[in-house]
């Protein structure tokens, strides 16, 4: 009797595409507040130039985007068999994952601190020219 490993899972590249590009634009939009100069607000058009404005505007449809893919992601992924228990689990427990790297490591690399302020109540991370 031959034991097969099953075949794995199939992504879909697109998703895998638009995901990587919408954090490459986050990426370069925060990168552009800490590596620049600029005192005005991006999306102010007697200051800013168009290229400017863009960046800025841009990142506007990342967080819905990011909504959209983790919508279809969770669709194709009830597709494939998983249960309604398993895709809820899945999701609480990758939901509690975020939360403790949002309090541990996400905490320490903006303070470089170890202490209890991360139980507080706070934004997240420094704010911009304030």
């Amino acid at each position: 009797m031959s034991t097969t490993a099953p075949p794995a899972a199939k992504r879909v590249t697109s998703i895998d595409i638009l995901r990587g590009l919408v954090m490459v634009i986050m990426a370069l939009d925060h990168a552009r507040d800490y590596f620049s100069n600029f005192k005005y607000d991006p999306t102010d058009l007697n200051h800013a130039g168009t290229v400017m404005f863009f960046t800025r505007w841009i990142t506007h449809f990342c967080a819905p985007v990011f909504i959209f893919l983790a919508g279809t992601s969770t669709f194709l992924s009830m597709r494939k068999g998983k249960t309604l228990g398993e895709q809820s689990r899945h999701l609480f427990t990758r939901g509690l994952w975020l939360i403790i790297l949002e309090i541990t490591v996400v905490y320490f690399g903006w303070t470089s601190s170890l202490s209890t302020a991360p139980f507080t109540c706070r934004s997240s991370g420094p704010r911009v020219g304030a």
